[in-house]
């Protein structure tokens, strides 16, 4: 891309396990630890975003949806994505996260026509957790008042690098309990 960012999209493409996928977003119900309502930057833990924060935003670009996966005890459309490099990601939309936003926002190869995308990061490590969307006409950087207090904007994060936070608890024995 001529825009200098092909460098920060171009991540590993998305494995397309639905077991994965399962085990990621709704194997905790499944155990009868209930569902969580904190997702967190699988990279280091970080809060990043809550299940009320959760809104589909549909895109006529996405190669395939379906909305059969359960966060906080939700239904969630998963969208697929494919960059113009050939990565695919999937993706579920919220209406804020804590992310951090490389500004400035670009309009070219965005997957929601009249919006114009940022790089979203994780605050604490940097990884790239997904992308942030702003109406187009916009200015190309914004503040992040400007961003979270608008109707028109939101996130995009990769179902890939988040953890919920119920499960990543479970990950972890205390040295009591080993055997």
């Amino acid at each position: 891309m001529s825009n200098g960012k092909s460098s920060l999209v171009g991540m590993a493409p998305v494995k397309f396990h639905v077991v994965f996928v399962t085990v990621l977003l709704c194997s905790v119900i499944q155990l009868g630890f209930g569902c969580s309502d904190l997702l967190l930057c699988r990279s280091c833990g970080h809060e990043v975003a809550e299940d009320t924060e959760l809104r589909f935003v549909p895109s006529r670009l996405a190669l395939s949806y379906r909305n059969d996966t359960k966060i906080g005890g939700k239904r969630v459309s998963v969208q697929l994505f494919e960059n113009p490099e050939g990565l695919r990601f999937e993706v579920v939309t919220f209406r804020r996260a804590d992310v951090l936003k490389h500004w400035p926002a670009d309009v070219h190869f965005s997957w929601f026509p009249g919006h114009a995308w940022t790089v979203a990061a994780c605050p604490r490590c940097r990884a790239q957790l997904g992308w942030a969307f702003q109406p187009a006409h916009w200015p190309r950087t914004v503040t992040r008042e400007e961003f979270e207090g608008s109707e028109e904007t939101f996130v995009a994060l990769i179902i890939e690098n988040l953890l919920q936070e119920d499960f990543a608890s479970s990950l972890i024995i205390p040295k009591g309990l080993r055997s």
